[in-house]
């Protein structure tokens, strides 16, 4: 295999959640581009949207699904539904997150209890379900989405950050079980992205001035930043990666 072919997802099918808009939708583009036919989720997720549009435009197949991934049953329906769909991912890129501000001593419970369930517990559900094929099939595989407070605390974010260091030993839990048995666990932490999740970030001129004078790159990151980590992560050319944390932040943790 030479080395850009083992880029290819040709025949391939990656299951995408959070795929509607920003990095989500830029790692289903980038994945349909390299090939794979595309199985979009998100909360809101209606046929005919921006993502489906870009992914048929390259000659990909798009299937749109609709999941609140703040409901658990929900989650474990939607993994069924695929089944009885007739569709085995060979792909999986949990994406799909939530993030709630408000300082430690004024977070109310049902903001933990949701980032909590969307962040970690759905995305542990659904890598489950798909998951268990994957390793039935001897291949697979599986992408998370973690963070820089993967690595640190954050400011006002309690719930993100605990979900998203989380995500981080999941990512090494699993890959433990299933290097063995063809199936590569590994995530994306990304940093701080021009996206809805960090809007709030971006509006504080002096949030954002002290962000950009850290980050080496001198930007904030854009979702066409994932296109190569995704498809790499993705695609055979990583098939002896295994329960890596790969850090796509401009510089960020190296300061």
């Amino acid at each position: 295999m030479s080395v850009l072919s083992s880029f290819d997802l040709s025949g391939k099918t990656a299951v995408v959640t959070g795929a509607k808009r920003g990095i989500g939708r830029g790692m289903a583009e980038a994945l349909a581009q390299a090939g794979a036919d595309i199985v979009g989720v998100s909360a809101t997720l209606a046929p005919g949207s921006e993502v489906e549009q870009a992914v048929t435009a390259l000659g990909r197949k798009f299937t749109a699904y609709q999941c609140d991934f703040s409901d658990r049953a929900a989650v474990a329906a939607f993994a069924a539904q695929l089944e009885a769909d007739g569709i085995a991912p060979d792909i999986l890129v949990n994406n799909a997150g939530t993030i709630k501000r408000k300082p430690a001593a004024e977070h109310p419970d049902d903001w933990w209890d949701k980032v909590i369930e969307v962040n970690l517990s759905a995305q542990f559900v659904l890598s489950r379900e798909i998951g268990r094929g994957m390793v039935e099939r001897g291949r697979g595989k599986i992408i998370f989405t973690a963070s820089l407070l993967t690595f640190q605390g954050g400011i006002t974010v309690p719930g993100y950050a605990a979900s998203k260091g989380g995500i981080g030993q999941l990512t090494k839990a699993l890959a433990n079980e299933w290097a063995g048995k063809g199936v590569n666990v590994n995530a994306i932490a990304p940093g701080y992205i021009a996206t809805d999740n960090t809007q709030a970030l971006q509006d504080d001129p002096d949030r954002s001035k002290s962000i950009l004078e850290r980050i080496p790159a001198g930007r904030w990151g854009t979702p066409q930043d994932f296109a190569g980590p995704a498809v790499f992560l993705a695609s055979p050319a990583s098939d002896y990666v295994n329960g890596e944390i790969l850090v796509v932040d401009g510089g960020w943790m190296g300061r």
